[in-house]
C-alpha cells in the first residue's frame, strides 16, 4: 500500500521525477564515467518470454493464422472482451464475435499445438466505467464470474486485464479487483494465470505495484504512446530522451523499480507503429504543423523494404525517421548536393515526419529488458509488422537467447 501510495503522490505533484537511467561502465577503463555510478546487477536472470497481443481488428485479415504461427510467441493475447452495464460479457462486439468464433477457435487450438500459452484480454477503458466498475462490489462479481465462465468456454490459459484512464485514488480498488479475479480463476483451474497491463507512467506504476501486491502473474509495462498523435514528434517509445523531457523506457524501468514491482514479473511492451506527423522541415526534431496519425508497418512494405531508402536515426531515442515530401521525394534533401541548372524549379513543399521502430532501433529495446532481468517483452500488436520479416527474425533472437544484433 506504500508502494501505491506513493505513486499516487506523484500523480498529485505532476509528472514523475527524472528517475535518470543508471550510466554505463566505461568500456575502456573498466570503471564509471566521471560523476556516475555504476547500475546494479538485476536482481534477477532475464527470462525471454514473448508475450504479443493480438486485436481483434488483425484477426479477420487474410493469413492472420499463419503469421501467428510464424511468430515466436510464448503468451498469445487475444484482444478483447469487456462487461456490460450488468456484468455479463458483451456478446454484440467485434472481438468478442471472432474470438468466441471460427477464427478464436483456430488461433486458440494451433498455439496450444505449438505449446503457446493463450491468454483472453479484459478491457474496461474510460474513467466514468471504470468507476462504476470498482466501487460496485456486485459489479465486479458478475464481471469476474462472466471471465471465468468464458475461460472455460474457450479453453484458454488465462485473462489479461487492460484497464485504462483510472482515477488514481480507485488504484487500491483495482487491485482487490485483480486480486479477485485471479483467486477465482485459480480456483477453476490452478494453472491458470492472470496478468495485467499498466502504462508508463505514475499511475500506471502505482497500478502495477497494486497488481503485484495482488499477486498478478504477469505485468505487462506499456511501454509506448510517450508520444502521440496530439504531442510534438518523436519517438513513442523512446530508449532515452533527446527533447530534455525526462519520461523515457528507462525512467519508467526505474519508477517501477523503486515502487517494487518484481522484475522476473515484468515483460517489457514495445510497440509495432509508428506516428506520422505534418512537420515543418525534414530535420529529426522538427515541430509538427498538425495532429499526427498512427503509421502501421505493414501498410508500408514497399517503403520500409525498400533498401535505396535509408532512414535516418535518432541514436538518442532508437527510432527510425523518415521524411515524405508532398512532391513526392523522401528523405532530406542530399547534404551538399549542387542544384541541377537544366532542373524545372521545385515548388515549396510540405513534408510529413514518420517515427517508427524497426528490428534495429528494437534490439536495444529488448537487450535493455534482458540488463533489468525482466521476464521477458512484449508487443502492442501482432499483425502491424506482416510482410517485414525482420521483426519475427529479431524476436526469435530474443527468445532463444541469442546476442541481439
Amino acid at each position: 500500500m506504500g508502494a501505491v501510495l506513493l505513486a499516487v503522490t506523484l500523480v498529485a505533484c505532476g509528472p514523475a521525477p527524472d528517475v535518470s537511467r543508471p550510466p554505463a561502465v566505461s568500456e575502456a577503463a573498466g570503471s564509471p564515467a566521471p560523476g556516475t555510478s555504476v547500475a546494479p546487477a538485476p536482481a534477477t536472470e532475464p527470462g525471454h518470454e514473448l508475450y504479443g497481443y493480438l486485436p481483434y481488428w488483425e484477426m479477420d485479415n487474410a493469413g492472420i493464422a499463419e503469421h501467428v504461427a510464424a511468430t515466436p510467441l510464448t503468451t498469445l493475447a487475444l484482444f478483447s472482451v469487456t462487461h456490460t452495464s450488468k456484468g455479463a460479457i458483451n456478446t454484440t462486439q467485434r472481438g468478442y464475435t471472432l474470438i468466441t468464433g471460427d477464427t478464436g477457435a483456430r488461433l486458440i487450438r494451433e498455439a496450444h499445438g505449438r505449446g503457446v500459452r493463450v491468454e483472453l484480454v479484459y478491457t474496461s477503458f474510460g474513467a466514468a466505467r471504470n468507476r462504476k466498475l470498482l466501487e460496485s462490489a456486485d459489479l465486479q462479481a458478475k464481471v469476474i464470474a462472466s471471465l471465468v465462465a468464458l475461460v472455460a468456454d474457450l479453453g484458454v490459459d488465462g485473462v489479461n486485464v487492460d484497464v485504462e484512464a483510472l482515477d488514481p485514488t480507485l488504484v487500491p480498488a483495482y487491485g482487490g479487483f485483480v486480486t479477485a479475479l485471479r483467486t477465482a480463476v485459480r480456483a477453476a483451474e490452478p494453472a491458470h494465470s492472470v496478468s495485467v497491463a499498466t502504462g508508463a507512467h505514475a499511475v500506471g506504476a502505482a497500478m502495477a505495484a497494486a497488481a503485484a501486491a495482488a499477486g498478478a502473474d504477469r505485468i505487462f509495462l506499456m511501454g509506448y504512446d510517450y508520444r502521440t498523435g496530439r504531442s510534438d514528434p518523436g519517438a513513442t517509445s523512446p530508449l532515452d530522451r533527446s527533447d530534455g523531457q525526462s519520461q523515457s523506457l528507462h525512467s519508467s524501468l526505474d519508477l517501477y523499480a523503486t515502487l517494487g514491482v518484481p522484475s522476473d514479473r515484468l515483460l517489457l511492451g514495445l510497440p509495432l507503429y509508428g506516428v506520422a506527423w505534418p512537420v515543418a522541415g525534414p530535420v529529426i526534431g522538427a515541430p509538427s504543423t498538425g495532429r499526427g496519425d498512427v503509421w502501421f508497418p505493414r501498410d508500408n512494405v514497399d517503403l520500409l523494404a525498400n533498401p535505396s531508402i535509408v532512414p535516418l536515426r535518432d541514436e538518442v531515442e532508437q527510432v527510425e525517421v523518415y521524411f515524405l515530401a508532398s512532391d513526392g521525394t523522401v528523405g532530406p534533401p542530399s547534404i551538399g548536393a549542387s542544384p541541377d541548372p537544366s532542373a524545372t524549379p521545385v515548388p515549396d513543399r510540405t513534408w510529413r515526419g514518420i517515427y517508427v521502430d524497426s528490428p534495429a532501433t528494437l534490439a536495444p529495446k529488448l537487450a535493455l529488458a534482458n540488463e533489468r532481468g525482466l521476464a521477458g517483452v512484449g508487443f502492442w500488436a501482432i499483425g502491424y509488422e506482416r510482410g517485414l520479416p525482420g521483426y519475427t527474425d529479431l524476436m526469435g533472437r530474443f527468445t532463444r537467447g541469442e546476442p541481439l544484433p
